[in-house]
């Protein structure tokens, strides 16, 4: 199957022909990984013989995907201007996520709403899109629905369990996460605000 076929499994069909290009133009190694609890995509830079290497995962909705392809193509093109020299997320990765955003302005791939929040989000050098709550809000409306909730919307002292049959209970918000006591083992983790859980 041809690799804009594939892509345009993953993400709106109208991107694909873009990232394929892309994939072909950096010589870089491009993986659909099986959903990871910690990251949404992950970029390794060339090593040891080894060029680009690019994976996201398979479980996210098609603008979450796009977005996380440029994402971590940003990475890139930061590691072929700056090597390791500047911030992982820092104004050289910004303006290079943003460039690299245009195409998908251009031919207006996103609903309004995510448009919005990726505009908003490029015009705050300090948040990291892995943290930018109001975009992560915006893409997850588009995610297939399950009886899941999010960890904000539980009351103080709810118990909810995660898809590994691990039991918590919600406790206080501490900066941007929520201090959740762990029943299985008495630990203290700290929870994204937008992680999904099945309450009880």
């Amino acid at each position: 199957m041809d690799k804009k076929d594939v892509l345009a499994q993953y993400m709106p069909p109208s991107a694909a022909p873009i990232i394929a290009k892309w994939i072909d133009y950096f010589q870089c190694e491009f993986k659909i990984s099986k959903n990871r609890t910690t990251k949404l995509g992950d970029y390794r830079h060339p090593f040891k013989g080894n060029g680009h290497k690019i994976s996201v995962n398979n479980d996210l909705n098609p603008y979450a995907f796009l977005v996380t392809t440029v994402h971590e193509f940003a990475h890139l093109l930061t590691w072929n201007d700056h090597k390791n020299k500047v911030k992982p997320h820092g104004t050289e990765w910004k303006i290079n996520f943003k460039r690299m955003m245009k195409p998908f302005f251009d031919l207006e791939v996103f609903p309004p709403d995510v448009n919005q929040s990726i505009i908003a989000y490029l015009n705050n050098p300090a948040a990291s899109s892995c943290t930018d709550l109001r975009l992560a809000r915006a893409l997850k409306k588009y995610d297939q629905q399950e009886e899941t909730q999010h960890v904000e919307q539980l009351p103080l002292n709810t118990i909810f369990s995660l898809k590994d049959g691990r039991r918590f209970q919600k406790g206080e918000r501490v900066r941007k996460r929520f201090r959740c006591t762990c029943l299985d083992n008495g630990k203290i983790y700290l929870f994204n605000p937008l992680a999904e859980v099945y309450a009880e």
